[in-house]
């Protein structure tokens, strides 16, 4: 590893004072940053700590012991990956074997020697390095397969799978599921007046302020060309109704300014919720809130419409006459 690069940080689990002293003052000589642990709990706190990177272990501590702790790290499956060193005064080949099938990466007998633990370390912190590089690469690839490539928010395929997780979470701890489906009115004729470049702005401005105005962990998804799709868990037809006029709102305010031309756009949203209906699948609340959108832009566009209200379910014995109402 690199020298310019930053070092990782070190757990040092030493019970025993003058070995664990020693111990980090070569290490911060060398540019480490240290933390040390005296027995086998202190040092299984420090582990389970996603900034603890590197680990020198000794094999005998109270407590719990360097091979139980590799055990455990190891059935912990951390995201990040802890590179571990077992220290003792242990040679023989089956110790070495029962140390590395514990789940250590590299082994060392004591009395220590600090010009190979400075190889061996070095040799660490380049698979870690690797490991970190894997990760973000992992992470890119995710970010590939699940955002829209324009906006940034999640695309249709994730969106969808979002709203049957949650479909089926509201069913088992009985809360309602909402969905609103959102319409950037009169898109086309900006793309053919004003430029693709500023369709493409338009769309990018309006996700940001989609997910400005829902809940965190509320999901935001570009269902296809300038349709939109947002998923609010634990959320009753008449809340929704409160986030889309919210949006509605907020966006309409908005102003996309162009060559000698400002562009005001607004949007038409259709809300529904899986509180209205006996059996609220996911074909049943996509297709709700579509129509409650076509309803929208029938009436005049800029504006929310709601899908069909039934009473609640505990009062329902036949579906109501469909109506939609605008806020």
């Amino acid at each position: 590893m690199s020298t310019e690069n930053k070092l990782p940080a070190i757990l040092i689990a030493e019970d025993d004072l003058i070995s664990s002293r020693i111990l980090e003052k070569n290490l911060r000589t060398w540019g480490y940053d240290t933390t040390v642990a005296v027995n086998g709990t202190q040092a299984w706190e420090a582990l389970r700590a996603p900034q603890t990177r590197l680990a020198l272990l000794d094999w005998m501590m109270p407590g719990t012991e360097g091979p139980e702790l590799c055990r455990r790290i190891r059935a912990l499956n951390k995201s990040n990956y802890t590179y571990i060193i077992l220290l003792t005064s242990r040679d023989g080949n089956q110790d070495v074997i029962e140390g590395l099938e514990a789940g250590a990466d590299d082994f060392m007998t004591k009395p220590v020697n600090f010009s190979e633990l400075k190889a061996r370390l070095q040799t660490a912190g380049r698979i870690i390095a690797l490991e970190d590089k894997l990760l973000e690469s992992q992470k890119r690839l995710f970010e590939l397969a699940t955002r829209d490539s324009l906006t940034g928010i999640w695309n249709r395929a994730t969106i969808l799978r979002f709203l049957v997780e949650e479909m089926d979470h509201g069913a088992r701890e009985n809360y309602p599921i909402s969905t609103i489906m959102i319409d950037v009115d009169f898109f086309k004729r900006v793309n053919d007046t004003c430029g693709h470049p500023i369709g493409d702005k338009l769309l990018s401005r309006v996700s940001v302020a989609l997910e400005k105005h829902v809940r965190p962990y509320d999901k935001v998804g570009r269902y296809g060309g300038d349709e939109f799709l947002i998923v609010l868990p634990n959320c009753s037809l008449f809340q929704v109704s409160l986030v889309a006029e919210r949006i509605r709102a907020a966006c309409g305010k908005m102003k996309i300014r162009t060559a000698g031309k400002t562009v005001n756009p607004t949007l038409s949203l259709g809300c529904a919720s899986s509180e209205c209906y006996r059996r609220p699948g996911i074909g049943r609340m996509i297709k709700e809130s579509d129509r409650a959108l076509y309803q929208a832009k029938s009436a005049g566009r800029d504006r929310v419409e709601l899908c069909a209200e039934l009473e609640p379910a505990s009062l329902r014995k036949k579906e109501k006459p469909s109506a939609s109402r605008k806020k």
